[in-house]
């Protein structure tokens, strides 16, 4: 059993320690501004909690609208600690976000995924997209 919410300022030195399986080039202040940054823009970073309250997964989303997909939910994380993986969990959080999403009227959830974890969306319904992602690094100095 796992009780999502979103995470509160406080807690996010909490989630850093999650978010850091995946992102592991971040510091916390990296990390904090980050998540404070993107908040002023509909972010929302969620965390998921066993009944002890220990946080074992965070989950980074937000609202989006564009010509091409529409009004969308876009997941930029999704993290489950190493321990507790393949228990349900990423299941829980990624349900909980796809609600969310329904009740907000979006039409899509969208993703981007590490090739390792292509199975686990695949087997909850997620299907590869057929944009193919570019990008391209801009020097800023």
């Amino acid at each position: 059993m796992v009780t999502i919410r979103e995470l509160e300022q406080q807690e996010l030195v909490a989630a850093y320690a999650v978010m850091r399986e995946l992102r592991q080039h971040l510091g916390l202040q990296q990390f904090q501004d980050c998540v404070a940054r993107q908040r002023r823009s509909g972010y929302r970073l969620l965390g998921g909690f066993d009944a002890k309250g220990k946080l074992l997964a965070v989950l980074g989303m937000r609202p989006v609208s564009t010509l091409a997909r529409g009004d969308h939910l876009h997941i930029d994380d999704l993290v489950v600690t190493e321990r507790k993986r393949c228990k349900g969990i990423g299941k829980a959080m990624l349900r909980h976000a796809e609600c969310w999403a329904q009740e907000q009227g979006l039409v899509a959830v969208f993703l981007d995924s590490r090739q390792d974890a292509v199975r686990f969306y695949s087997a909850l319904g997620y299907q590869p997209h057929a944009a193919v992602l570019m990008r391209k690094r801009i020097d800023v100095s």
